[in-house]
């Protein structure tokens, strides 16, 4: 783990700042196995359509967001998490200023 204290009580969104027109990532760990990135999008933010080569689990910690999983959008919101099948096309759109928690296992 990186960038982050240990031993200590988290809260993950105070972690990582919004900044204007902009998408923020925070690595807090990557190997080979596993990545756990802090990530926090501006209002109409895009990560475009893409895949990856493990299974990633989105999860909102604060605001919303519209996830496209192949040819169907799910609208999340703060507290909600979605699954992104390994190799199948997905995107990410901010709705709102939000952040989430992007873990991938490979």
């Amino acid at each position: 783990m990186k960038n982050i204290d240990k031993r200590t009580v988290l809260n993950l969104a105070s972690l990582i700042a919004y900044q204007d027109g902009q998408i923020v990532s925070k690595t807090l760990s990557q190997n080979n196995n596993v990545t756990l990135t802090l990530f926090s999008f501006d209002i109409d933010e895009e990560i475009g359509t893409h895949s990856s080569s493990g299974d990633a689990l989105v999860q909102i910690l604060e605001g919303s967001a519209k996830v496209t999983i192949e040819d169907v959008t799910y609208t999340l919101q703060e507290g909600q998490a979605i699954i992104l099948p390994a190799a199948v096309p997905h995107s990410v759109y901010a709705l709102t200023k939000f952040k989430m928690l992007l873990t991938v296992i490979f």
